[in-house]
């Protein structure tokens, strides 16, 4: 027998196996997430048959697609709606485990060439896109609205109006979005992982980008874990745990997120209006519920509640954590002006990511012979958006300064420990 016998045939299925381990097993990941908050939401008030297309929705928002709210109120009423949120919560679970799923084959490497790493992110992609094409059909539902006893419900009786509220997902534009979420995903993962080869062409770039890739998204993290232990003990100890335990699952993310941009400075615009609210922390919604677009930054939450200072040394803390995981785990040739550079870039990288992801848009109105906002529950709105070139500037800077410290502060330990 030749010694350079040809190796045995693939099977067609080869790599598609793991592929589909993977998107099925980030989906179902996601789904019970997303269900255990709807449901710790209120679920069990949703219409009979309400709860797939529902949590269908919440997927789709969760890869970043867009969610269309719909009225058919006849010729005499009106109806008008939008929705812009991403459950963070929920995106997060996907990303970490696709993240690690895309990673496992590829830690058992050596080397991986360009081809080779492109076939196994396409094999993905592909399965990917049918999934996130087949949530977008689901999620789509029409509910009959009830315009309540009051004058609204008398007009509504005698034209005999019966207005309907409803949503779709945009497929196009959600299979779009989805794949662009995925490549977001699979490429950071690819930044941040220690144990996975990068092609050739790559390698250049593996001493720089991953020490501060792998600083920020721990930073990110840390943020969420501590608005984790923050959230339990208010579930704990202030009441409305169901209320509570519903953004943990749907929204801890967008609410750790925006707490460490305000301790950094940033500012963010919003307005709060109606039965709809932001339920947590409660100082959010107080805040924001005036008559016109209100300021929230670390002034503002101050000037309500004096202890809201500690944001602004929770986001200190973080970052400096940030710096010194960066310069300990870079080579220590890396002059400190090159830590401070690559640090202020990964934090841009890392507001202009949260910031628009984190935001929140929602309007529902309903009129009746131009008669609106008149029934209980049925018109309301919030806005919160972060005022982003202002956000990128103080990120800069922190990690800038940040970055320069942390590396002296690294180099130092070195140095004492010799």
């Amino acid at each position: 027998m030749s010694a350079h016998s040809p190796s045995p045939p693939r099977s067609p299925l080869h790599g598609w196996v793991p592929a589909l381990v993977a998107v099925v097993g980030s989906l179902a990941a996601m789904a019970v997430v997303a269900a255990l908050g709807i449901w710790a939401a209120g679920a069990a008030d949703l219409p009979e048959g309400a709860f797939g297309p529902v949590l269908a929705a919440v997927l789709v928002l969760a890869v970043g697609g867009t969610v269309r709210l719909s009225g058919d109120a006849g010729g005499l009423a009106g109806t008008e709606g939008g929705l812009t949120v991403i459950p963070l919560t929920v995106t997060l679970t996907g990303a970490l485990l696709l993240g690690w799923c895309f990673l496992r084959p590829l830690h058992r490497r050596t080397v991986v060439g360009a081809p080779g790493l492109a076939g196994w992110a396409a094999r993905i992609a592909v399965l990917w896109l049918l999934a996130v094409l087949g949530l977008a059909l689901a999620a789509r539902r029409t509910f009959e609205v009830s315009l309540g006893d009051d004058l609204l419900g008398d007009l509504g009786e005698l034209f005999g109006v019966r207005p309907t509220v409803g949503f779709a997902a945009d497929v196009l534009p959600t299979a779009l979005i989805g794949l662009v979420w995925l490549a977001g995903v699979l490429v950071v993962a690819i930044l941040v992982s220690r144990g996975a080869p990068l092609p050739p062409e790559l390698m250049r770039f593996q001493a720089g980008a991953r020490p501060a890739a792998r600083a920020t998204l721990g930073l990110l993290l840390a943020a969420v874990a501590v608005a984790l232990i923050v959230a339990l003990v208010v579930a704990a100890t202030k009441g409305h745990a169901a209320e509570t335990f519903a953004v943990i699952l749907l929204g801890l993310p967008n609410v750790a997120w925006l707490g460490l941009t305000v301790g950094m400075g940033a500012t963010w615009e919003g307005r709060v209006e109606g039965p709809f609210g932001l339920p947590m922390p409660q100082v959010l919604d107080e805040v924001l519920r005036t008559p016109d677009v209100s300021e929230l930054n670390l002034g503002s939450l101050v000037d309500h509640d004096g202890r809201w200072w500690w944001l602004l040394v929770g986001a200190a803390v973080l970052v400096a954590g940030a710096a010194c995981a960066m310069a300990a785990t870079s080579p220590a040739r890396v002059p400190p002006w090159q830590h401070a550079l690559r640090l202020a870039a990964a934090l841009a990288l890392a507001v202009l990511t949260v910031g628009p992801t984190a935001r929140v848009s929602a309007r529902i109105g309903l009129s009746v012979l131009g008669i609106g906002d008149l029934g209980e529950g049925l018109t309301g709105q919030v806005l919160l958006e972060p005022q982003l070139w202002g956000a990128l500037g103080l990120a800069l800077l922190w990690g800038l300064v940040a970055g320069f410290a942390g590396a002296w502060a690294v180099r130092g330990l070195r140095r004492w420990r010799r």
